[in-house]
């Protein structure tokens, strides 16, 4: 074992709710230690902010332009970031001197890995200085530079998490914005990509028609009904049927079928389609998994549960049954890619990211 590290990771995802922060200690290889997890939401002003920069970014070419407003956007988001920082020390009396690394992830605001396009704001280098230590960023873009997908970039902490659990094959799947899985087989073999949408479509759905901010419970799906036509529209886009590893952009498909639904059919066809999706999954596996489980804020939309767990044919159960907490998975992945792409460590692999061999990637900032 080698050297241990005090890491922090932040993750800002495609739901656009807010920042998750999470420290762990690791050698780049084991979690020898998890502490407290805190996420500070976002105000609904700067996510109108961030749902705009996704919209300017859509014409981006150039991954290191800011043109209009996303320059501004950039450095508001990293000084958020930095303030969420401090508030999760002070809040769990951390002293920020024992954080050795920190893995700062930033906002996806365009992701086409097909163009060699992958754009986070966040600058590495301005957050090193607000917090006076290093910070590792930029982990997409030598994987996509390379020719991978440059996603999803989890599976590494998944296979360390899933250490101790005896089901083989099992799936990690983590239920954000975009849905991604993580095949884990006996030998410890990784296959790893998005599955579809997750949570943003409903998100937007419901926030559209209703104005809230997400389905929460998955209450409005529950009380809809599911055009079952409408999703096997969807699920015959070429994306399913791609061999892995492949990844999605959050606005990969377009709502415009469930347009003149009402807004509880619209919500329960979007998380059929979601379910749907993750099931599909299963034709890209070498061996059918015998234990899936789920992580991010979509574990908590009960009808986008059930619905998987009538799909998959195996039991579907909550990170939380497992003593893994499903809010910070992503946020402790970071910390746990920091102290790997600190160490030169492999982050992605041939079979996560179609990458042609294993790669470290980042880049650090000192403070």
């Amino acid at each position: 074992m080698g050297e241990t590290w005090r890491a922090l990771g932040l993750m800002s995802g495609t739901s656009l709710d807010g920042i998750d922060v999470a420290v762990i200690e690791t050698d780049g290889e084991q979690i020898l230690g998890r502490g407290f997890a805190a996420t500070y939401p976002y105000s609904d002003a700067f996510r109108d902010k961030l749902s705009a920069g996704l919209a300017e970014a859509a014409t981006l070419r150039d991954r290191t332009a800011r043109p209009g407003r996303l320059k501004l956007i950039e450095q508001y988001l990293t000084e958020l970031h930095a303030e969420a920082v401090g508030h999760y020390l002070a809040d769990h009396q951390i002293a920020a001197d024992s954080i050795d690394l920190v893995g700062f992830h930033g906002q996806t605001v365009l992701h086409r890995p097909e163009a060699g396009l992958t754009v986070q704001l966040g600058d590495g280098a301005l957050l090193a200085r607000r917090l006076g230590r290093p910070v590792v960023y930029d982990l997409r873009a030598a994987d996509v530079a390379a020719g991978g997908q440059g996603a999803p970039l989890a599976p590494a902490y998944h296979r360390a998490l899933a250490a101790g659990i005896a089901e083989r094959p099992l799936v990690v799947l983590n239920l954000g914005g975009v849905a991604n899985v993580t095949w884990i087989g006996h030998d410890g073999t990784l296959i790893a990509f998005d599955t579809g949408p997750a949570s943003a479509m409903i998100d937007d759905w419901v926030k559209a028609k209703l104005g809230q901010p997400f389905d929460a419970g998955g209450g409005i799906a529950a009380s809809g009904r599911v055009r079952e036509d409408i999703v096997a529209g969807w699920l015959s886009h070429p994306y399913f049927a791609a061999p892995a590893p492949k990844s999605l952009d959050r606005n990969a498909f377009d709502a415009g079928p469930i347009a003149a639904l009402s807004p509880e059919d619209g919500a329960a066809t979007l998380t059929a389609f979601s379910a749907a999706a993750v099931a599909a999954s299963r034709a890209h596996f070498p061996e059918a998994p015998r234990l899936w489980i789920a992580a991010g804020g979509g574990r908590r939309n009960a009808s986008l549960m059930n619905m998987i767990g009538e799909r998959v044919g195996a039991p579907v159960r909550p990170a939380e049954a497992f003593d893994i907490d499903g809010d910070s998975v992503e946020a402790e992945a970071w910390a746990f890619l920091a102290v790997r792409a600190r160490l030169g460590l492999p982050i992605t692999f041939p079979g996560t990211t179609g990458v042609a061999e294993a790669l470290t990637g980042g880049v650090v900032a000192d403070a």
